[in-house]
Order: structure tokens, then sequence, then C-alpha cells
């Protein structure tokens, strides 16, 4: 893909990457759970630079930053994105959801719910074409409106990054 040998198209930004290596850690997560999480990220970041084959570069370095920051910003507000995701989900039980979707939605609600620098179109563009490399196309619908519902509860522009929320 790229003169690197990173598996991931160079050309895409670090904060796909990110995405991408968060959604995988909180999938695992949901199916494992939580013992020591330093030990865990660790392990799944050994495994990652090997499956995915990052290199000690630039890209990788701020895909992994990235990757750690949305982590733990899912962490630190699980409930308030995970209520989101549920109350937008008409007539989907959270816990039944595709792991997957489940996962990737909660990355793209972290980001419209926490990170003012991240446009929220940005963020669900992003989702669904992670989940349509994840999970499926049908995955792809139902996981973009679920997100432009978030979307449209938020006070401030769909399309533009702002200073603060």
């Amino acid at each position: 893909m790229g003169s690197d040998n990173n598996k991931f198209d160079p050309r895409l930004h670090a904060k796909r990457l990110g995405r991408e290596l968060a959604m995988q850690f909180m999938f695992q997560q949901d199916l494992i759970g939580e013992e020591d999480f330093t030990l865990r990220w660790q392990r799944f970041l050994n495994q990652a630079v090997e499956e995915h084959g990052l290199k000690e570069n630039r890209f990788s370095r701020k895909g992994i930053e990235y990757a750690e920051f949305v982590v733990n910003g899912i962490r630190d507000h699980h409930e308030q994105i995970d209520a989101a995701i549920s109350e937008k989900a008409d007539k989907w039980d959270f816990e039944r959801m595709a792991n997957v979707d489940r996962n990737v939605m909660r990355v793209a609600a972290f980001e419209m719910l926490f990170v003012a620098e991240v446009p929220p179109v940005v963020s669900i563009n992003e989702a669904v074409e992670i989940a349509r490399d994840y999970s499926g196309a049908k995955a792809g619908n139902f996981i973009n409106g679920v997100l432009n519902g978030i979307k449209d509860s938020l006070d401030r522009p769909a399309r533009k990054a702002v200073k603060e929320l």
C-alpha cells in the first residue's frame, strides 16, 4: 500500500488508524472484560502492531496516540455515550447490537460528543466506512441512521470543527 509497508493505507489520516484501533480494542474489551487496563492495552497494541504491520513512523505513532485518546475517552464517558446510542437506536436493544457495530458507534459518538475539533459529519463518514470494512454494507446504513440522530441532537455545527464543547 505504501512505501513504508504499513497494511493501513498511508493516504488515510492517522486518526482513521486510531479510530480502527480504538474500535478493535473496545470490541475486545466487550468480549473479554476489563482486567488490568494498562496491561490489556499494551498487549493489544503489541498484537495490533504485528497484525497490521505498523512501522515505527509518524503515521503509526499518531494513530496509536489517537486510539489511546479515544479509548480513554470512551472509558471516561461510557454511560453518556451508550445512552446517546441507545436513545437513537430506536427499537434496538443496545446489548443485542453486533459488537463491531456498537463499538464503531461508540468511537463516533465519543468524537461527536467530546472532540470539538472533529466535525460530526466526519465522525459519521468515518464510522460508516469502518463499518463497511469490518461489518458490512447493511451495518453502515444502520450506523449512519443512529449517528445522524445523535448529530441532529447536538448543539454545534455538523460540518465544522469548534474550539470547545
